[in-house]
């Protein structure tokens, strides 16, 4: 089993969720952060002064889902969150060890 982690521009949540569901992804979590990464912020200005945003709002996406679902789910996200300019996003990917329904007590694939 597989947890796929997306950090992306908020505005593409939509299209990556689609494209997810597309692939018969069936669930995912989704959380509003912030960061950065080589952007490094920017500067805007606000009533006259200006002022720098260290931190940029992103989405981080996370995505539990068999081995054999790894390639397209990378796949899917990757094509729906790339608009080609910087600070597209990342995605990683890491072995879960354990995963277990709580309502059923389903373990392993079985609760995915």
């Amino acid at each position: 089993m597989k947890l796929v982690t997306a950090v992306i521009k908020p505005f593409k949540l939509d299209a990556v969720r689609e494209s997810l569901s597309e692939i018969g992804v069936q669930g995912i979590t989704v959380t509003e952060v912030k960061g950065f990464g080589r952007q490094k912020g920017h500067t805007e200005l606000y009533r006259g002064a200006e002022y720098v945003v260290d931190f940029l709002p992103k989405t981080q996406i996370e995505v539990a889902i068999s081995e054999t679902q790894v390639e397209s789910v990378v796949e899917a996200i990757s094509k729906a969150a790339h608009s080609g300019k910087i600070g597209d996003g990342k995605i990683f990917v890491s072995t879960l060890e354990q995963v277990i329904r709580i309502r059923t007590g389903e373990t392993g694939e079985d609760a995915l």
